[in-house]
């Protein structure tokens, strides 16, 4: 598996690179980004994955996440997929809405028709992803965390949830914790899922905790002004799925604050001193 680099700066003493690179699991070239921090040579280092919302490329938190700073310091690599597969022949929204298709993947493998031939996100995040930055850059496969944003928190406390081995920890800024209860989850989910919402379950945090589902603990941040706090993100249900199933979360609600970057970039060195904790040794 080959990659293209895009570009490369130096930042903090390492590494900021954008890559481009056909995938097997869209049938589109992707593109993400990856911060190497500084290192001795041969040293492998944990990786921190980023998922991040709609409307997304993997650019937003890479120019607007203020990240680089806390991983040179913690020795953490950080790694910020596309948030959707995209180019001219990708369907997208019939009604070119921001909350579905390009740039809204909801990390799911669409089992829908037109969806299913480049709707391949999870599979794209968990597998193809993963084994490619491995092969590309001096990752320790055994100490990886995943966080996220919004729609792509709802992709790192799944993906998590589901691969509890892999992951030391997961953390998230605003996710959506319940997508089968909520307008954006339902429109994705019945799109690239199909009607049958017990489909829905396996890419529903509340409801894989609710059917068993376990993890070490989350971090969990929201903003008090969040327009889409009660309507989308409801992170009332996540927090007594978690009490009922004695899974720890952190779950800290940050006044005056919004939905966006402003939000993200003043806790996620918070986040990020959290996963190194967890990925050491």
């Amino acid at each position: 598996m080959t990659i293209q680099t895009v570009s490369t700066n130096k930042s903090h003493g390492g590494v900021q690179g954008v890559y481009r690179h056909a995938s097997m699991a869209t049938g589109t070239d992707m593109v993400f980004s990856v911060y190497v921090p500084p290192h001795a040579e041969g040293a492998k280092l944990p990786v921190v994955w980023y998922l991040s919302g709609l409307t997304c490329t993997h650019a937003n938190v890479t120019e607007k996440g203020e990240f680089r700073k806390a991983c040179a310091e913690l020795g953490l690599i950080f790694v910020a997929p596309d948030t959707s597969p995209r180019g001219p022949d990708v369907p997208g929204d019939p009604n070119s809405a921001y909350d579905f298709g390009l740039g809204a993947g909801f990390y799911v493998d669409a089992t829908e028709a037109p969806f299913t031939r480049n709707y391949r996100m999870w599979s794209y995040v968990t597998d193809e992803l993963p084994k490619l930055v491995a092969g590309h850059f001096p990752v320790d496969a055994k100490r990886q965390s995943i966080m996220g944003h919004s729609m792509g928190g709802h992709g790192a406390l799944t993906v998590a949830l589901r691969n509890p081995h892999r992951y030391r920890a997961a953390s998230a800024f605003a996710p959506i914790v319940a997508p089968s209860q909520v307008p954006w989850g339902i429109k994705a989910l019945s799109f690239y899922l199909g009607p049958n919402k017990e489909a829905w379950r396996s890419h529903d945090t509340v409801a894989l905790i609710e059917d068993g589902a376990k993890f070490s603990g989350f971090l969990v941040d929201v903003g008090e002004a969040d327009n889409f706090l009660k309507e989308q993100l409801k992170p009332e249900l996540l927090q007594a799925a978690c009490t009922k199933a004695n899974i720890p979360l952190t779950l800290r609600r940050q006044p005056g604050y919004d939905h966006s970057y402003y939000f993200i970039s003043t806790f996620m060195s918070d986040h990020l001193h959290w996963h190194a904790e967890r990925l050491k040794g």
